[in-house]
């Protein structure tokens, strides 16, 4: 498959699983196979050498064996979310069936898909998520909104006009402080004067 074409995921544990005690994804292991069939005798070393010690080593998971005259030996694997797996293991020989076994167990059952990326968070920023309320005071929750204080706008810059009036009211405070020599009566001298 192409990568346009496969489906793609982040990096995911499933259930979280590995954080607190592992649990083992694989529910049920189902070996259909041939009693007579030379296709099948692969599966039957394996279940006369090999099961015993796989069961023994995964007690959480469940094996069936079902014996199916003239039909090709399949693996069937169950995981807890649901996902279910089948696979021909026809013409093989023990060690192999053992090796897909152990790729069956070891498998999370979440369909395999391409990784975007080899990393993922939960949490994106260390700060956290922006939020309008962010630098406000917190008793701004206890006001009842519509509220003539809270809706009012706050410039950033003073507009001319406030310029002019914090000019006007600069050389006001100066004439006082030179005396009472001059004296401007009005704002329009101070426009004036400019």
């Amino acid at each position: 498959m192409s990568k346009k074409s496969m489906p793609s995921t982040f990096v995911k544990n499933v259930l979280q699983n590995g954080i607190g005690r592992y649990v083992c994804q694989l529910q049920r292991v189902k070996l259909t196979f041939c009693k007579t069939a030379g296709t099948s005798r692969g599966v039957r070393d394996f279940v006369e050498n090999h099961l015993l010690d796989f069961t023994n080593n995964n007690p959480g998971v469940v094996v069936y064996l079902q014996p199916k005259r003239r039909q090709p030996a399949y693996l069937y694997a169950e995981y807890l979310n649901g996902y279910k797996e089948k696979f021909c293991i026809d013409n093989m020989n023990k060690d192999q069936i053992c090796k897909w076994i152990e790729t069956y167990r070891s498998r999370s059952g979440v369909p395999i898909m391409r990784m975007r990326k080899q990393w993922h968070t939960d949490v994106p920023t260390v700060q956290g998520v922006w939020h309008p309320f962010m630098f406000k005071d917190p008793q701004i929750n206890r006001k009842t909104f519509p509220n003539e204080e809270l809706s009012r706008f706050l410039p950033s810059e003073p507009s001319a006009t406030e310029q002019v009036l914090k000019i006007f009211e600069e050389q006001k405070k100066e004439i006082t402080s030179q005396g009472p020599t001059k004296e401007l009566h009005s704002k329009d001298d101070v426009l004036q004067s400019k």
